[in-house]
C-alpha cells in the first residue's frame, strides 16, 4: 500500500474507555445526589429524619392553643311551662263588680301584687327584671304625686297599674258614696292620662269593701275588686290561710324600704310551692 495512503491507527478503543471512566463517574455521583448528599438513613434511630421545613409548616398550621379562643356558650334560659286558664273573671252583676280574694284555679299559679308607691328606688325594678316578674300595681296618686314618671319604667317593663284611690283613705267604706265614687274614678282617671291605659282592677286601701265600693268600682268602668289572703311584709309571709302559698293566691306587697327583703321572702315561698308568678291581667284576660 503507497505511504501516502497507509491508515493511520484508530483512536476508538481509548476514547470508548475515556467515555466508559466519565458514564461510570456520572452515574457514582448521580447516586450520591439522589440521596441529598447523605446517608439516606440515621444510622442512630433507622429512621428518615424529616426536612426542617415540614416542622415549622405544621407548627404554623395548628394554633397553640384554641381553649382561650373558644366562647363561653350562655346559658339558654329555662322556658315557662305553657298555661292554659281554667278560670274566668265573672262579669258585673246587678251593678256590682265582682270580688277576687284568690283566683279559684288548679294551675300551680301565683300572682304578685304591690301596692302603694311611696318608695322609690331604681333596685325595685331592676329586681322584678332579674326574677324574669311581672307584677300589678295597685297606686294611690298621693304617693306617686311626687314623681309619677318613675312607674313609666315599670309600665315599659310590662308591668300593670290599677287603681289604689286618689288620697289613699283607710276609712274609704265610712265615707259617704259620691265621695268614694270620687276617689275611686278620680284615680282611674288620672292613671289613663298618666300612663296610657284605664285600669281595670281597684284595691281598697287596708282591704275592706262594701256594695258601694263594688257600685262605684264598676260605675268608673272597672271589672273587679281584688284582695288577698297573703302578704310579703317585714321580710316574711303572712298567711290568712294555711301556712304556705296555694295555686291561685294574690300576694300583696308594698312600695317600701323593705322591698328587697319582702320580696326575697315571697320568692322563697313561691318556689317552695312550685308556683309560676304569672301577670293577673294576663290570666284573667283583662288586659
Amino acid at each position: 500500500m503507497p505511504r501516502h495512503v497507509r491508515a493511520e491507527p484508530r483512536p476508538w478503543p481509548w476514547i470508548f474507555a475515556i467515555l466508559s471512566v466519565l458514564v461510570a463517574a456520572a452515574l457514582v455521583w448521580g447516586g450520591i445526589s439522589l440521596l441529598g448528599g447523605r446517608p439516606a438513613a440515621d444510622s442512630g434511630s433507622g429512621q428518615e429524619t424529616p426536612p426542617a421545613t415540614t416542622t415549622a409548616a405544621t407548627s404554623a398550621a395548628v394554633p397553640t392553643s384554641t381553649a382561650s379562643s373558644t366562647p363561653t356558650p350562655t346559658p339558654t334560659p329555662t322556658a315557662k311551662p305553657a298555661l292554659v286558664p281554667d278560670y274566668v273573671l265573672p262579669p258585673i252583676q246587678n251593678g256590682l263588680a265582682p270580688v277576687l280574694t284568690r283566683v279559684p284555679t288548679e294551675q300551680k299559679v301565683v300572682f304578685l301584687t304591690i301596692d302603694d308607691g311611696a318608695n322609690k328606688t331604681p333596685e325595685e325594678l331592676q329586681i322584678l327584671k332579674d326574677n324574669d316578674i311581672k307584677a300589678s300595681l295597685f297606686l294611690a296618686q298621693s304617693f306617686i304625686l311626687d314623681n309619677p314618671g318613675f312607674f313609666k319604667d315599670f309600665v315599659a317593663a310590662g308591668h300593670k297599674v290599677e287603681d289604689h284611690t286618689l288620697t289613699h283613705p283607710l276609712n274609704l267604706i265610712k265615707m259617704p258614696y259620691a265621695a268614694q265614687k270620687a276617689e275611686i274614678c278620680g284615680m282611674a282617671d288620672y292613671v289613663e292620662q298618666t300612663y296610657g291605659r284605664r285600669p281595670v282592677f281597684f284595691r281598697p286601701p287596708g282591704g275592706p269593701y262594701t256594695d258601694n265600693v263594688r257600685r262605684a268600682v264598676a260605675e268608673c268602668g272597672m271589672k273587679a275588686v281584688i284582695d288577698w289572703e297573703a302578704k310579703a311584709n317585714a321580710g316574711g309571709m303572712d298567711y290568712q290561710v294555711g301556712q304556705s302559698l296555694r295555686p291561685g293566691e294574690i300576694v300583696l306587697m308594698h312600695f317600701r324600704k323593705e322591698f328587697a327583703a319582702d320580696m326575697a321572702a315571697f320568692l322563697a315561698a313561691q318556689k317552695a310551692a312550685g308556683l309560676q308568678v304569672v301577670l293577673l291581667e294576663d290570666y284573667l284576660a283583662t288586659g
